[in-house]
């Protein structure tokens, strides 16, 4: 074997939510390469990426490019840019990031999914062998098996915490919880009989957390652009303070959702009355979840995107026509580098007073 087959690369995937756990799991395990755990976001992070992106290109730009160039610091020599398999302006966001580290004088590998073509899965092959030439095609797919697994699990423990954080009797018990089961994913055997007995576990014990929930609470979707809607930092944690108002808050934007049980087809079906064609990535999606939550009675909807992100830009006035119809209050966010949370935070509680009062007002006529 050639020696240089040997040396095990030390591959980075971009932060992004809690997949991270996922994408670690397949390089070591299906792959048998090292992984390098991009630090956290930061401060750092954004400033990195903004410094050396165009100007007034999306946030997630920025954010993976700085989490790129500090998973280089941190030792990486390979990283992986997944934004070819969103069908938006970011599959294109792969050749222009890679362009911009070697000019700053890195040498490293660079493997970019949208390269390959989705029609044609096998067309990924070319993409693994850049991150292991002697790759065995049968632990690769036996791996993946256990992965989309754990992303099932993953995706329904954290739509539990969702929904139950914010009515917990001891704060932290759910976020405890969840920080476990992502441990246990990280050791978990390479098999779906050991994620589907983590994840049974993870259920029992969330179930076993106490929790105050009202008869009546306050129910709140969450809609928006990839990746801010799923990024806590991208997001400035507004599903997690939404929750900590006592708010039931729901979000069917994911990863298994989207790339697993998404049928576009059915999607655009249900929103013909408001949408005529397919409006792109996660546009249609989002706007067939605000009809499906807004004819649930929901009590509000808040919508997150980057800055400039066209597609999500381009749903605000179905959005608005939803939620005039349906008499559902919503609340727009569009996220750069530059936004406090101050600001946030304040329009977060007149929102929420807003939602209150409208819903006791509601209670009143109907005795």
């Amino acid at each position: 074997m050639d020696k240089k087959n040997t040396v095990k690369k030390k591959v980075s995937f971009s932060q992004f939510g809690h997949y991270n756990v996922l994408f670690e799991y397949f390089i070591t395990h299906g792959l048998d390469q090292e992984y390098v755990v991009p630090p956290a976001i930061t401060k750092r992070t954004m400033e990195l990426g903004n410094r050396h992106s165009p100007d007034f290109v999306c946030s997630p730009f920025k954010f993976t490019l700085g989490c790129f160039l500090e998973a280089i610091e941190a030792g990486a020599d390979t990283l992986v840019q997944v934004g070819g398999v969103v069908a938006c302006r970011l599959k294109y966001y792969g050749a222009l990031q890679e362009k911009i580290i070697k000019d700053l004088g890195y040498d490293i590998t660079f493997v970019n999914l949208a390269n390959a073509d989705r029609e044609h899965p096998l067309s990924f092959l070319s993409l693994i062998r850049m991150l292991n030439p002697d790759y065995s095609l049968p632990k690769i797919l036996h791996t993946g098996v256990t992965v989309l697994a754990m992303l099932e699990a993953l995706d329904r423990t954290q739509a539990r915490l969702n929904r139950n954080v914010g009515f917990e009797v001891k704060d932290g018990d759910y976020d405890r919880a969840f920080g476990r089961f992502l441990q246990r994913l990280r050791q978990a055997d390479n098999n779906v009989f050991a994620v589907l007995r983590i994840y049974g576990r993870t259920k029992k014990e969330m179930e076993a957390i106490p929790v105050e929930i009202p008869d009546d609470p306050i129910r709140i979707a969450m809609i928006g652009e990839y990746y801010t809607v799923m990024d806590d930092y991208s997001s400035h944690n507004i599903e997690k303070k939404m929750a900590k108002y006592g708010m039931y808050v729901e979000r069917w934007m994911n990863v298994s959702n989207t790339l697993v049980h998404y049928s576009a087809p059915k999607r655009r079906k249900v929103i013909k009355d408001y949408v005529k064609y397919d409006m792109g990535v996660t546009t249609t999606s989002n706007i067939g979840f605000a009809l499906d939550c807004a004819k649930r009675g929901f009590d509000g909807i808040i919508h997150l995107k980057s800055f400039g992100c066209t597609p999500e830009i381009d749903a605000m006035p179905v959005l608005r026509n939803i939620c005039s119809d349906y008499d559902v209050p919503i609340l727009f966010f569009s996220f750069d580098c530059q936004n406090a949370d101050t600001g946030i935070e304040t329009r977060l509680e007149a929102f929420y007073d807003m939602i209150k009062m409208k819903k006791e007002n509601g209670k009143e006529k109907r005795k």
